[in-house]
């Protein structure tokens, strides 16, 4: 998709500086830092065909200034796939453009193209930019997310 400046497209292996770049201030907006490793299991599973974890990346200008990542699986609820979306970022600079629109936008049909039911996502409650665009694209639901780490 081309939109003015901007170019969404799969993330590929020429992308890892750039995107190395984004994945930190991700991480950094929500305040954690993962080891080297498993950013590169990350990075390698994003571009591995046999995995079924993708990357979408935004461009402006020969320059990747956002991505996503979405994990398509199963589900006991429906005879298709899901498609969980699983990081969404955009650097500050571009905010306020559409790209995060776009992406998700990308998303959506992707996961078409990949016989998904549904997409989903989550969010911090606090996180008030992002889920004004959230608001115009999806449908919030009432589900509450519980979480044990092992």
């Amino acid at each position: 998709m081309k939109n003015t400046s901007i170019t969404i497209a799969p993330l590929s292996k020429a992308d890892y500086d750039f995107w190395l770049i984004l994945w930190q201030d991700y991480l950094t907006f929500y305040e954690t830092s993962l080891p080297m490793s498993t950013i590169d299991t990350t990075w390698r599973n994003l571009i591995n065909n046999d995995v079924a974890t993708y990357g979408i990346g935004a461009w402006k200008d020969d320059i990747l200034v956002g991505f996503t990542h979405v994990v398509i699986h199963p589900t006991t609820w429906s005879s298709t796939a899901c498609c969980y979306l699983q990081d969404l970022y955009v650097n500050e600079s571009v905010r306020g453009k559409g790209i995060g629109r776009a992406l998700i936008e990308a998303v959506y049909n992707f996961a078409d193209e990949k016989g998904c039911n549904h997409v989903y996502w989550k969010t911090q409650e606090s996180n008030a930019d992002a889920r004004q665009l959230y608001d115009k694209v999806a449908s919030l639901t009432d589900m509450v997310q519980y979480r044990k780490n092992l």
